[in-house]
This record gives C-alpha cells, structure tokens and sequence, in this order.
C-alpha cells in the first residue's frame, strides 16, 4: 500500500470528523453560551486568564501531545502491525479521545475552572473527590520525574538542541510581553518569533552545549545535571503568571511542531515510501494479546487520561469563550491524530521494516532496541529525516535534528505544564483545611520536590511499566465523571458513557493481565512483585469508582451543577 494513500486518507477521516462529529457534540451536549467564562470573571493574572484563541490552541495542543503520540503508535507497529494501530487512532480520536478532551474541558469551565477530580465531589461524593484526586497527583508527579529524565538525556545525547531549548523560552518571554503588554499583533510577533528561533537553531549546531563530569561541583553526571536544571526551571516557570511564560512558550512550540508535520506530509509526497511493514503482526505477543493491550499502548494519539488533566487544569481557566472550546479541545486531539499517523508512516513505510546488513541504521526493528538502535526517540527522528531528505533543500541530518528538536519542544511544554497541574489538584485537595496549602508557591514545592526525588534515585524506572494503563484509568474515569456532569444538566449520556465503559473494561483488563504476568509468570523479584501489587491495587481503584458511578446506568444522578 501506498503511504501517500494512507496520508491522504487518514487527514480526510480526521478533518471530517471534526467538522461533522465534533460540532455535533458540540450542539449536542454543550450549546456554548456567551456567558463570561472563569478567565474572565476570575481574571486573576496569574492562573485565571482569558487568552488568545490561537495562543490557547497552542498551550493546550503543546501540553497534551509530549512523547505519547510517537512513542505509542511506534510501539504499536512493532508488535501488532500499521492496520490496529491506525483503525484505533481514526476510531478512537474522532469518537472517543476528542469527544472526552472537550466535554471535560467545557465541564471544568461550567464549574469555576475546577479540575475533573474537583467536579467529581458534585456528581460522585467528596471520598470519590479524595481518592481520584490523590490518584491524579501522583499520576503527574510520575510524569514530570519520567519527562525531566527524557528531556535531560536527549540534551546530553544531541547538545546541539540545548540552544534553541534555551533560546525558545527567552523568545517567549519577550513574546508574550510584547503581545499582551504592548500590542503587538499576533501574527507579527509570530513572524519575528520564528525567524529569532531559526537563528537559534543556527547557532544550536555552530555551537553545541555540552555540560561536563562535575559541571556543577556536586560530583554528578551531565544527565542528573541538567535534571536537576529541568526541576529548578518547573519551579519557576509553574508559578509565574500563564500570559509571561506558558501561553507563548507552548504557542510558539506549537509552530515547530506544524512546521514538522508539513514537512513530514510534504514528505511522504515527494518520497512516495511503500509500506513494508507486516498488517498485522500478530494477535498475541510479547506485549500481551492485541486487546486490551493495543488500546493501553497507543495512548495519546486516540484517547488519553492526561489530556483531561489539561483541559480541566490550565486550559480551562484561559479560555475566553465557550465557542473556542471546540476548537481548543476537539481541535487539538485531531491534530495529535495527525501526527500519531504521520509516526505510523515513519514506522511501516519510511524504515526498513526487516534491514539487511548493509542497511542495519534504518531498520525500523533494529532502531525500536532501546539497546542497539538507540529506542523510539531515535527511531522517530531517523525516520522523520528519511522522509524529509526527500524535499528540496533538505538532508537526512537536518531532518534527524529537527525531529529531536520537536519531540524536546513538547515534552518540556508537558513537563512545566504537569508541575502547575500537581499544584492545582493540591490546592484542590487540602486547601480548605489547610489555607497554606492553596499558595502556589508551596504547591509547586511540594510537587516538584516528590517529582525530583522519584527521578533523580530512578525510582519511577520501577512502576514505569505499569503507567500506560494507570493513564488510560485516568481516561476512562474522568469521561465517566464527565458523563455524570452531563447527566445532571439532562443531557444524553451515550456519547460519553460508551466510550468511558469501554475503556474502563479495556483498562482493567490490562491491569489484571499486567497483575497476572508480574505476579504469576514472571520471575518472582520484588520489583514484579511491586508492579503486580499496584496493578490490583489500580484495579480496587477502578472498582471503586465504578461502583460509586452506578448511577449512570440507572439514571438516577446527583446535582444540578
């Protein structure tokens, strides 16, 4: 089969879907008023503040997307073959993913801009509000150590990178007070914006920055370094106001990663690779059968807990006007689909699926050994730079950088973005006892010190394999709270309910596999041992919560809210 064909089909499959889905829902369930939304009658200037459309679409697109979309659906291929895996990215995005990311935003924006944890007290009970909420946090403080680890070893491995990283937030900076300050029109400061980060990008490859062996005086390696760098610059940029920092920083990241998806498209056009990868691989491998664990594995790029974290945390206390919401939240997940198929391109078309001696560095098998060929990161950029030598003016090498410059671009937006989410759900969470709680200084501390701790011991290598379900709980959860939200206001539940069963069937099932592989058949260490004590222990977690959510299938629900 042809790439171009499968490019082509799958951008019409999504844009259809948004325009004719996604404004159903959006009729449907939503009917957006043009009454002020919380960043307007909340307008703090720091958290609460209504934002540009497009600057918006930026922050929440950027935040959400970090490595899930390429790092899932390359793993997807390697196991389960390119057709499960782009049938679920189609299906899974337009009814389900895109669906869960805009109704939990529109729900936190009908409630103060609460997060979905906060709005589940409504609908489900104050224990339900502390458990989920609890859950939540340490589900982001897991995040922000496993991002700062990735970002500070892709720093150490491609130093080139380190000065448009640097120089990207300094542009931001300069951005977002010329814009919101001085006036400046977006789309210039768009324009002038980009060319300084071209220029950055220049120098990043005249002058790469690497940090030496005890660099800073405290006997540690240039990856725990620049870690412990990542941690200080969350601790700053979570607490400063969105419009400094946040809302420009992840707009202009949502820049490099547009320009990556029109080269990478543009790509496919003008290399015309042929798919060689197997349709489907096989239906029970090393990973587990192909369901439940397919829907584990590719997260991001069709349905993912973390999405509903942003919408009802940062996302929602900058939105203007209801009528962006679709935009901003049905919009943003499409265009993750998007990029999630151009990965599954790359994966089954751009490498060589079965490499021969001679072209062992493009072998998309051969790169996906964390080992040998250097991991998914490695493997998406290769390919990206396979892909894009093909275009005028191009080479393999400057397409290899700029993929290692977009995939760095958004996880650091998902690092700092988590880090105001931890705060958030604290302030949440024992604010009301505990009035200290609710600075956000001292939330930021508390989250960024428990984040630090798990990364710089590699303590979050142990529960690590068991994230991509407790993510996708996270999905199935919220879009069941999300459905009680819509059941309390008299609209139909259906929309949101059957994709929100079928995850949560989906996600215990694989928690209950992973329980049964770590405790049964593996060897019995105590690290299998861990794993398959929290897998059950997230399996109560669902139950739990599921049992307290009875009332969707009944019909009777709560308050008005």
């Amino acid at each position: 089969m042809s790439g171009i064909l499968l490019a082509i089909g799958m951008a019409v499959w999504l844009f259809g879907g948004y325009f004719i889905y996604g404004k159903f829902i959006e009729k449907k369930l939503i009917q957006p008023k043009g009454d002020p939304t919380p960043a307007v009658s909340m307008n703090d200037g720091v958290d609460y503040y209504p934002a540009k459309k497009e600057l918006l679409f930026g922050h929440h697109f950027s935040s959400i997307a970090g490595a899930g979309p390429i790092v899932g659906p390359l793993v997807g291929v390697l196991f389960f073959g390119w057709f499960f895996v782009v049938l679920w990215i189609l299906v899974g995005s337009i009814f389900a993913g895109a669906v869960h990311d805009y109704i939990t935003l529109m729900a936190s924006v009908r409630n103060q801009g609460k997060s979905i944890a906060h709005i589940s007290e409504n609908q489900l009970g104050r224990q339900v509000m502390t458990v989920f909420s609890i859950f939540i946090w340490l589900t982001l403080v897991l995040v922000i150590a496993v991002f700062g680890d990735v970002t500070a070893k892709t720093l150490v491995k491609r130093p080139e990178i380190v000065i448009p990283t640097i120089g990207l937030v300094l542009i931001a900076l300069v951005f977002g007070w010329a814009v919101y300050r001085r006036g400046l029109p977006v789309w210039i400061g768009t324009i002038i914006a980009l060319v300084l980060l071209a220029a950055f990008l220049y120098l990043g490859e005249l002058y790469p920055i690497e940090i030496p062996d005890n660099a800073l005086g405290l006997g540690i390696g240039p990856e725990q370094a620049w870690f412990w760098i990542l941690m200080l610059y969350c601790l700053a940029a979570s607490v400063l106001p969105v419009w400094i920092l946040l809302q420009p920083r992840d707009y202009l990241s949502t820049w490099i990663l547009f320009l990556g998806l029109g080269l990478g498209y543009l790509g496919v056009f003008f290399a015309r690779p042929e798919i060689g990868a197997p349709t489907i691989t096989s239906f029970n491998t090393d990973k587990g059968t192909l369901w439940p664990m397919l829907f584990v594995i590719v997260a991001c790029g069709a349905f993912s807990g973390f999405h509903s974290l942003v919408s009802g945390g940062t996302t929602s206390k900058q939105l203007a006007d209801e009528r962006q919401g679709l935009f901003v939240g049905y919009g943003s997940m499409i265009t993750e689909a998007l990029l999630a198929g151009l990965v599954v391109i790359i994966a089954a078309a751009a490498l060589t699926w079965n490499p021969d001696k001679t072209n062992v560095h493009l072998g998309f098998q051969y790169l996906m050994d964390g080992k040998l060929g250097g991991g998914p990161i490695v493997a998406f950029a290769t390919g990206f730079g396979q892909l894009t030598k093909a275009l005028p003016a191009m080479t393999f090498a400057a397409g290899l950088y700029f993929g290692m410059l977009m995939l760095n671009a958004f996880v650091i937006t998902s690092l700092d973005t988590s880090t105001r989410l931890g705060r958030f759900i604290i302030g949440e969470l024992g604010g009301q006892r505990f009035k200290f709680l609710s600075n956000r200084y001292i939330g930021t501390i508390v989250t960024v010190i428990a984040a630090a701790l798990l990364g710089a011991t590699g303590g979050y290598k142990v529960i690590w394999p068991v994230f991509g379900a407790t993510n996708q709980l996270v999905a199935a959860l919220s879009i069941l709270v999300a459905t009680a939200w819509l059941m309390s206001r008299d609209k139909p539940k259906w929309y949101t309910l059957a994709p929100g069963m079928f995850m949560l069937i989906t996600t215990v099932s694989a928690l209950a596999y992973q329980a049964y592989h770590f405790l049964i058949v593996s060897k019995g260490t105590w690290k299998n041992h861990l794993l398959g004590t929290l897998a059950i222990l997230l399996v109560a977690l669902a139950g739990y919560i599921a049992w307290s959510s009875r009332g969707l299938l009944t019909g009777r629900f709560g308050k008005n809210h």
